[in-house]
């Protein structure tokens, strides 16, 4: 090969990679500012909690180092136990509650029935209404004295209710609030899913002389399950991170009846100003989120 050639040759090569180096680095130029800011707003505020929460200090001052000890003081910790224990009993009838809605719901928003539009939407806007306003407005829907539940009640003769100011029922009150909040997002899920299934199978089954009853549980519902897996973790990590619903309605009250973790952890940090350890208890909780949604992955795959 003579050196012209050899010259031609090089500059080919490199005019190839240079063409193939253009779209990447023009893509890294569109990705790299929206990237920075996930990293600023997301990964620095995580890692700066990790190290907060080895200390002993506030928002404010640095305090001293203390290691584990945070962690530790966890386990002794009576009232950090009622607000876990409250937000177990919140995300188990929840979650299951949801799923469950959602797929009635999905299932009856389905059908081929006039107005179907509307009322799809109807199911979905609460979902996108913030939790904040949900709770201004469970306020007012819920309140013992005026609100239009308990009006509905004794207009049919029945006993009104405390609701969110018993503490026997503040609980249950969130959650049926919750509900018709967050139903929404696994009625549209499951609608998807639905709509995805081959008719093949469905009409399959029926000429098999499967019932509706059979088909939906042997032909659907396997269907249906990533679906399912997906919205029962999705779910849970809503459950577990529940924190502007009782902000805006109880504030964990009353006798810290409706104090979930979040909210425990909120009062740790920005009330008492024992940042540390509410960074520490925001770290269990994240640690106790993924090993649920992991558990959930895995025998949801099997």
């Amino acid at each position: 090969m003579t050196a012209l050639a050899r010259v031609t040759v090089g500059s080919g090569v490199r005019g190839i990679r240079r063409r193939r180096w253009v779209p990447e680095l023009t893509g890294w130029g569109f990705v790299l500012p929206a990237s920075l800011v996930i990293v600023g707003l997301g990964l620095f505020p995580a890692v700066w909690a990790l190290l907060l929460s080895l200390r002993d200090g506030d928002l404010i001052t640095g305090g001293e180092y203390v290691g584990l000890q945070n962690y530790r003081d966890m386990f002794g910790d009576a009232e950090l136990g009622k607000a876990a224990l409250h937000t177990l009993v919140y995300t188990v009838l929840f979650v299951p509650g949801s799923v469950i809605l959602g797929l009635v719901l999905a299932l009856a928003l389905n059908l081929k029935i006039r107005l179907i539009g509307f009322y799809r939407t109807c199911i979905f806007v609460p979902y996108v209404v913030s939790a904040a306003a949900t709770g201004i407005l469970a306020n007012f829907v819920f309140d013992p004295d005026f609100g239009i539940v308990n009006a509905g009640l004794k207009a049919i003769g029945l006993t009104g209710m405390r609701f969110l100011q018993d503490p026997d029922q503040a609980m249950i009150t969130l959650v049926v609030i919750s509900l018709w909040g967050g139903i929404g997002m696994p009625a549209v899920v499951y609608l998807a899913a639905l709509q995805d299934i081959p008719r093949e199978l469905v009409e399959a089954a029926r000429v098999d002389g499967g019932t509706g009853r059979h088909v939906l549980r042997h032909v659907v519902l396997p269907q249906l399950r990533p679906a399912t897996v997906f919205l029962t973790i999705w779910q849970i990590v809503t459950a577990l991170q529940l924190f502007d619903l009782v902000y805006t309605t109880t504030k964990g009250q009353p006798l810290d009846s409706t104090t979930v973790i979040v909210f425990y952890l909120y009062r740790q940090a920005f009330q008492l100003f024992h940042s540390g350890y509410g960074a520490a208890v925001a770290y269990a909780l994240f640690a106790v989120t993924l090993a649920v949604s992991g558990l959930t992955l895995w025998r949801g795959s099997k």
